[in-house]
């Protein structure tokens, strides 16, 4: 169970740190000085790649506590 618990920990830390453009998007960005919009783009993508799976955390979790737990 630890191990688990340190490799999510881990994922989580290196999920914060990417870049997650599509092919396109970093040709078209990377032609930019600043880099100030591609920055934002990556921060974009991150935010709502991160959503989805924060949602359905939320509701597996909603549905363990509900249905699994032990009743005292």
């Amino acid at each position: 169970m630890k191990n688990k618990v340190t490799l999510f920990l881990f994922s989580l830390l290196t999920f914060i740190d990417t870049n997650a453009q599509c092919a396109m998007c970093r040709a078209v960005l990377e032609n930019e000085e600043g880099q100030g919009v591609a920055k934002g783009i990556n921060d974009g993508i991150i935010y709502l790649m991160a959503i989805p799976y924060i949602l359905v955390f939320g509701v597996g979790f909603a549905i363990y506590w509900k249905y699994f737990r032990v009743k005292k």
